[in-house]
């Protein structure tokens, strides 16, 4: 089993400078290249620059700047041409299926956050003063770096990745062969309904709130874009004043993602540990909070009929805050760590189909909360509903699985 363990870094002021640069030389390096791969094609002879190509330069360009790209690993060097190769393949594949496919583009030094070792011992060594009263990570160019690990590390280590999130350094082990930790068998089942109002509603009735992260740091996030918005957008030379402005709107949604995350993982962990089979909802997110397709007004050219898009960006603001894909991926990998079931069903009229009857209708769902079978008159929440039957349905997928 894989599993990735992130860890903050502690590096001394040398060290910051350091990080930092080696981000802007990997990020040159992949606007180099991305740059080569436009001219060859743009030129009559219409080349095509494949990744074999370039990494066959590295050694040419590290003799060449041995004070800038020649102090980083070139292993490291090397991981930064394969994910722009892996960038066109996904652009080229997405033009082949006719999906909207978006064209490599250039990095610019603040985007450019992460560096990856493909293997421990290459340019890189966890825990590379294993002797010592702190763990540490020796970074080729950088030195060696203080870790707060504060969890063990288990497995093999396979690769090991450097991020840079607003002004803290993280670093990322992927690990493979890790150990699955089983649970003691409970014997229960559960069927979980994703909402807005609720974060989710068991099919036991149990509710469990939406923290709403997003909504309540509103108003200092609003703030914080308003001041951001007074500096020009493209300058040449940008301020103190606009720097620390664009940070302190980073640092916000950076909070914000760590609490949901946190939250994330808390009821994830409920979950895990009091149920044997989790059933839930396949929902698919990038449809739901897809913008609505403008309607042209037939008696009125170049005028549009209203398409409900104030309302959609409203619910979908809510879905992305709720954050259910990430949830429902965590919840997975700890359910796999420990040995349990997750069953994703079909989300077809979940919460439209009678419990009790089987009767499915649209008018059922009287309004967002109560739920109300036309045909024998069962009341219940309309999420309770919900839940109900996505248990029923995982019960169905587990027995036809069996």
């Amino acid at each position: 089993m894989m599993r990735a363990y992130k860890f903050l870094m502690r590096p001394t002021v040398g060290q910051n400078i350091a990080l930092g640069e080696m981000l802007r030389d990997h990020c040159s390096l992949y606007n180099g290249a991305l740059q080569e791969r436009r001219d060859a094609y743009r030129h009559v002879s219409k080349t095509t620059v494949r990744y074999g190509d370039q990494s066959a330069q590295l050694k040419e360009i590290r003799a060449f700047d041995p004070e800038g790209q020649g102090r980083w690993s070139f292993s490291s060097q090397q991981a930064t041409l394969r994910r722009l190769d892996k960038a066109f393949a996904a652009f080229f594949e997405g033009v082949k299926d006719r999906r909207t496919a978006g064209y490599p583009r250039f990095k610019g030094v603040g985007h450019f956050d992460t560096v990856v070792f493909p293997r421990d011992g290459d340019g890189c060594r966890w825990d590379s003063t294993p002797l010592g009263p702190q763990t540490r990570v020796r970074l080729q160019g950088v030195g060696h770096i203080r870790v707060h690990q504060h969890r063990p590390v288990r497995g093999q280590v396979k690769t090991v990745a450097v991020r840079r999130e607003g002004k803290r350094w993280y670093l990322i082990l992927t690990c493979g062969d890790v150990p699955a930790e089983p649970l003691p068998q409970t014997g229960s089942q559960v069927g979980i309904d994703m909402g807005v109002t609720h974060f989710l509603t068991k099919s036991d009735g149990v509710h469990v709130a939406n923290p709403r992260l997003l909504e309540a740091s509103a108003e200092s996030l609003a703030e914080a874009q308003r001041h951001l918005a007074t500096f020009p957008k493209r300058t040449g030379r940008r301020t103190k004043a606009h720097r620390a402005a664009a940070r302190k709107v980073a640092t916000l949604h950076a909070k914000i993602r760590r609490k949901r995350l946190d939250h994330h993982h808390k009821v994830a962990l409920d979950l895990v540990r009091e149920y044997d089979v989790i059933g839930h909802e396949r929902l698919n997110t990038v449809g739901m909070t897809k913008a609505p397709a403008p309607r042209p007004d037939p008696e009125r050219p170049g005028n549009f009929l209203p398409n409900k898009a104030a309302a959609k960006a409203g619910l979908s603001r809510s879905v992305f805050d709720a954050g259910w894909g990430i949830f429902l991926g965590i919840l997975a990998d700890k359910a796999e760590s420990a040995g349990r079931r997750v069953i994703p069903v079909n989300a077809r009229d979940t919460s439209r189909t009678c419990p009790e009857c089987g009767h499915a209708a649209k008018e059922n769902r009287t309004t967002q909360a109560k739920f109300e079978c036309t045909a024998c008159g069962f009341l219940a929440n309309a999420d309770h509903v919900g839940a109900l039957n996505v248990l029923s349905r995982a019960g169905l997928a587990l027995c036809a699985g069996a």
